[in-house]
């Protein structure tokens, strides 16, 4: 009945939306064909024959005012998605309210890779991280998101928004350049769909934190990184 993020589940919305659209219409319906002909067939059509002129200047007048209320909708359109395409294009890091900022899965699923990596840089900035800043792209060398800790310590993450297991040959791309490249302190990969068991036994070896799609589910949910990575780490 409900998903793993405590939703409804998507064909009952859809089950709930339907009943109570078609009570609504049917509501409206008997409205429509009770209510209203008798006030339009006797009332209304009896006072516009009795006063056509003033008829004619509400007519107008109504006419006139709508245009206006339509170029006025009109304006207020533009100006938000005028604001809405500046958010956007803007890629500085923002310091996120840290008792607000959480993510569903289902919103980082249905984002661009671009964006995930935006969503961990914010997740990070939420937790108190400093220098929060997302560098991946072209050349990146194996780093998304790079930030210190109030301690002084480099976090480099790597973000995986795949809808696979992430594999052995990713996770040692990103060992062999997320310490000599980047100087981690804590090297973190992130799969938003887990690893491969063979990817788990390179990053233990090698010292790499990885957050599968529960532990990151966790975290997108209110949970600090740090408290995520001492309950992986702990003996």
């Amino acid at each position: 009945m409900f998903d793993e993020d405590g939703s409804l589940d998507p064909f009952l919305k859809v089950l709930l939306y339907a009943l109570l659209v078609l009570a609504a219409g049917k509501m409206l319906w008997e409205w429509l064909t009770g209510t209203v002909t008798d006030w339009i067939t006797v009332d209304l059509w009896g006072a516009v024959t009795e006063h056509p002129w003033w008829t004619a200047l509400i007519v107008l007048g109504s006419l006139t005012a709508l245009l206006l209320l339509a170029r006025l909708a009109g304006a207020v359109l533009d100006l938000l998605t005028t604001r809405a395409v500046a958010v956007s294009v803007d890629a500085t890091p923002v310091e996120p309210d840290p008792t607000l900022l959480t993510y569903r899965m289902k919103q980082l699923e249905a984002m661009s890779p671009t964006g995930f990596e935006h969503a961990c840089a914010e997740l990070l900035a939420r937790d108190g991280f400093l220098h929060t800043r997302r560098v991946g792209g072209s050349g990146d060398l194996g780093a998304d998101v790079i930030a210190s800790d109030p301690d002084g310590l480099t976090v480099v993450v790597q973000c995986k928004q795949l809808s696979r297991p992430v594999n052995s040959p990713a996770m040692q791309q990103f060992n062999g350049t997320a310490r000599p490249e980047h100087g981690a302190d804590h090297a973190v990969i992130i799969g938003l769909n887990g690893f491969t068991q063979p990817a788990l036994d390179f990053a233990a070896r090698h010292r790499l934190i990885t957050i599968g799609r529960e532990d990151l589910k966790r975290w997108a949910h209110g949970t600090h990184l740090y408290d995520i990575i001492h309950a992986l780490t702990a003996p």
